[in-house]
């Protein structure tokens, strides 16, 4: 039941001073094509989640026609040390269709609630304030 849809690799940083989270979208890898000719137009949708409301959304520009979109796209999000705890970030890999609606291609979380990498990769962001922590994080099916 687990297919690949690929990874995307992406950095955190928080500057708790400032009270701003950066997640820089790197990249993606082996994404899966979505589109008949084999390859996909994928765009990057981050969410800021609170218990599980979204606060804020923000997205990438659209890479046409590749499976191994290069973004290098900082994304800055407001979040006060006090509320840092609370905060998750619900990231998804999406095929840009002109045609219908957008696609999902996969799923990544970061923050407390998330599982694994996850939750390891925010701890890492919060061990080590304003420096960019960058990982792979394999994109998982939406649920």
């Amino acid at each position: 039941d687990n297919v690949d849809l690929g990874d995307l690799m992406f950095s955190l940083c928080y500057l708790p001073t400032a009270g701003r989270l950066t997640i820089t979208i790197i990249k993606a890898r082996n994404l899966k094509a979505m589109d008949i000719t084999g390859a996909s137009d994928p765009y990057v949708k981050v969410s800021l989640m609170c218990e599980g409301r979204r606060l804020k959304k923000r997205k990438t520009s659209t890479k046409r026609n590749t499976l191994n979109p290069v973004y290098n796209e900082a994304i800055v999000f407001d979040v006060p040390p006090e509320n840092i705890d609370q905060i998750n970030l619900s990231i998804a890999v999406m095929d840009y269709d002109r045609v219908g609606h957008n696609e999902v291609i996969g799923v990544c979380q970061v923050g407390n609630d998330a599982e694994n990498l996850g939750r390891d990769h925010w701890n890492e962001m919060l061990s080590y304030p304003r420096k960019p922590i960058a990982h792979w994080h394999p994109l998982a099916e939406v649920r």
